[in-house]
């Protein structure tokens, strides 16, 4: 069942967990109505994240698993933010799941 938000002065088609339909509806302002459906308000240490999300997708065709996301942070950010502490105190339960979701990719393969 498709659902809508709202962002960018237009509706935009979501799943029945909040992932975007269409990858390409994705931009800032429906990042930041994802996060704020999650109880989310979205700094640039989120963007920063969400925005690393999006290259990872881009390079590998898929959304990383936790591990894989904790690893790719870290090379690209640093050992101080790729460690799973840093990732859960932004994206609470699981980063990358709720990461992805907001990052307009599809959910993990591995996630719940």
């Amino acid at each position: 069942m498709t659902q809508t938000i709202h962002a960018d002065g237009r509706d935009i088609a979501v799943d029945k967990e909040g992932f975007l339909v269409s990858l390409d509806d994705w931009s800032e302002a429906v990042a930041h109505e994802l996060a704020r459906r999650e109880g989310i308000e979205l700094t640039p240490a989120h963007m920063e994240v969400i925005l690393l999300l999006r290259r990872f997708y881009q390079t590998f065709q898929l959304s990383p698993a936790m591990r894989a996301l904790v690893k790719f942070v870290g090379q690209e950010l640093g050992k101080d933010k790729g460690n799973s502490m840093y990732l859960l105190t932004l994206f609470p339960g699981s980063p990358a799941k709720l990461g992805s979701k907001i990052a307009g990719l599809p959910k993990p393969e591995n996630c719940l």
